[in-house]
């Protein structure tokens, strides 16, 4: 009973991890592209697996970079003039977002009114985490034509509920970060406070006094 148990919430942890991020779309060409990118959550040392499947197209150069979204805007692998499948790999350094941009630039010999309908189609799949391992390259000291493939999922589970302890970890510290703010943030909202009360105290007992000495002048009072 506990066996299937065990078997069941790792099928449930592997199903909730991240799937495959897979898009197509048309890139545009010119002589300033602006950049396409997509973007996907990702945790530190975290592995991606870019496949990018480029289509055919004259007098255009596609070049791909791959970046995050921290405030250091880290550039992990920057290529030129990508042409057919190429497939990528980068390990992420920081919590956040990683990118892939991708700018399509048009030949100087092509005229601009001539390049309004030119572009490139590009099919792409982005694996993160545990969807980027192959896990029947492994190596296994254990590995039989009876046992290769039910050792290979295990290892896949195994790496899933890995990937999930890792981002309830990341999650943990980063909600203790946020704990730890809120009484700075308190204590510096009630001082602000404070400073007003005895600001506008202070303004109130100037105006008195001005107002009684303006009165005494002008012999309103004694």
């Amino acid at each position: 009973m506990a066996r299937i148990t065990t078997l069941f919430l790792l099928a449930f942890f592997a199903f909730i991890a991240p799937f495959t991020h897979a898009i197509k779309f048309a890139l545009p060409a010119a002589r300033l592209p602006i950049p396409k990118c997509i973007w996907n959550v990702t945790y530190t040392r975290a592995l991606v697996i870019v496949t990018a499947n480029v289509g055919p197209g004259t007098h255009q150069r596609v070049d791909i970079e791959i970046l995050d979204s921290t405030p250091h805007r880290n550039v992990y692998l920057s290529k030129r003039n990508i042409k057919g499948q190429t497939r990528l790999a980068v390990t992420v350094h920081g919590e956040g977002q990683v990118g892939v941009c991708f700018k399509n630039y048009l030949s100087l010999d092509i005229k601009l009114d001539m390049a309004r309908n030119m572009s490139r189609t590009v099919d792409l799949d982005i694996d993160i985490g545990t969807d980027a391992v192959d896990y029947k390259c492994v190596p296994s000291r254990l590995q039989t034509k009876n046992h290769s493939g039910l050792e290979t999922e295990m290892r896949r589970l195994e790496g899933a509920v890995k990937e999930i302890v890792d981002e309830l970890e990341y999650l943990k510290k980063r909600e203790e970060r946020f704990a730890d703010t809120n009484p700075v943030t308190n204590k510096r909202v009630q001082n602000i406070t404070w400073f007003t009360i005895l600001a506008l105290a202070g303004l109130g007992v100037w105006q008195i006094l001005h107002l009684r000495s303006v009165f005494k002048r002008k012999y309103f009072v004694d």
